[in-house]
């Protein structure tokens, strides 16, 4: 079977393990921001429409040693690109680099873009144009170690752009990772989840599309794989028929967001309306020191500001005090987590957490705690 892998934010692997496993995909390796599985082709379509934690769905098609830019071109042109996609089709190059002696990512997109339309050229006499916005065959080139991988977007652009988000609020966490934080606490989309500094209410929607079924993917009006000339259009409806036949109207629950500014709420709003979820969702305008716990208890999670995009570290001190207390004086019988990339504010809540969990929120380290009230 095919071998493909699925980019994710540093610390969130084995969620993704986790979700693939729950796809009946089992023959799965951890890697560095990722998981490598085997699969076929339907497996790889079930994987970009329903799991919540990913970037993307690479599906690599060469791996090779490069010390030279030429050596990027040579072996670019030994694989057939032609039975990807047709010569009026288009194509463009992501590349990133590391720790190697071609220090330049944008010599080596662009030896693999001479190879790849020289081939085409050289057989059709004629060559596939260049959109860098929107590409029939996005190719990622990864060179690490003087070793390069070159592999197919089979998502066609990042799995975190849901697309229900369009009104912003300061420094929101990305879908897919506000997502896997959900997974990693264990909720069993069966109780109440709250936040209480919800901002454009990315938690709770994400929770709140695991409570009615609706996968991740259904908002997205193509993927890569579409795009191609191997696409299994009978097999791809197939899935997306199964998918929309387990999606609900609604759930004996609700889950909760609060935060103090009205125009992070109104944006809330919008996402959950967008996303299909306003039915499980309740956004309230409330300070923090107002906000009570469901009738019954379940999860909270929140991602305060942390200094690094929002206020500086001492000003959010007395803001985490306030957590801490609220958290232990109102929500006994909780399973409360904060987000933070400050060990300081980690501190400021008082509290010794029972789990500790290490996740990237882009290029900020993060202590992901869970505290059981």
């Amino acid at each position: 079977m095919p071998q493909f892998f699925a980019t994710t934010p540093r610390g969130l692997e084995k969620v993704l393990e986790k979700e693939l496993h729950s796809l009946g995909i089992f023959k799965t390796h951890l890697g560095i921001a990722g998981v490598s599985f085997n699969t076929n082709w339907a497996g790889c379509y079930l994987a970009n429409l329903k799991l919540v934690s990913p970037s993307r769905v690479l599906y690599p098609v060469l791996d090779f040693p490069a010390y030279e830019p030429d050596h990027i071109y040579h072996n670019v042109l030994k694989h057939d690109w032609t039975k990807y996609i047709s010569v009026d089709q288009t194509i463009a190059m992501d590349s990133k680099v590391r720790d190697s002696i071609i220090r330049d990512l944008r010599i080596v997109a662009l030896k693999a873009k001479d190879a790849v339309v020289d081939q085409f050229r050289n057989k059709f006499g004629t060559r596939p144009n260049v959109d860098s916005d929107n590409p029939d065959l996005q190719i990622s080139l990864r060179l690490v170690r003087n070793i390069c991988t070159v592999s197919l977007d089979t998502s066609g652009g990042s799995l975190h752009a849901r697309g229900y988000r369009d009104h912003g609020a300061p420094a929101p966490l990305k879908e897919n990772l506000a997502a896997a934080l959900v997974k990693m606490t264990g909720w069993n989309e069966k109780s109440p989840l709250m936040d209480p500094m919800c901002g454009s209410g990315t938690i709770c929607i994400e929770a709140a599309l695991m409570g009615l079924r609706i996968p991740p993917g259904v908002f997205r009006r193509k993927f890569g794989f579409q795009k191609w000339k191997t696409f299994q259009q009978e097999s791809y409806k197939e899935i997306v028929d199964q998918i929309s036949s387990e999606e609900i109207k609604d759930a004996p629950f609700r889950i909760y967001g609060s935060d103090c500014d009205m125009r992070a709420i109104s944006a809330s709003r919008i996402h959950s309306e967008n996303a299909g979820t306003e039915v499980m969702t309740i956004f309230r305008k409330q300070n923090i020191e107002e906000f009570e716990p469901a009738p019954s208890p379940g999860v909270l999670i929140t991602n305060p500001p942390y200094g690094e995009r929002l206020g500086s570290e001492s000003q959010n001190i007395p803001l985490y005090e306030q957590l801490g207390s609220i958290l232990r004086q109102k929500f006994i019988g909780w399973n409360c987590f904060v987000l933070t990339g400050s060990p300081e504010l980690a501190r400021a809540l008082g509290m010794k957490p029972d789990q500790r969990y290490r996740v990237f929120n882009g290029s900020i380290e993060c202590q992901f705690l869970g505290f059981e009230l």
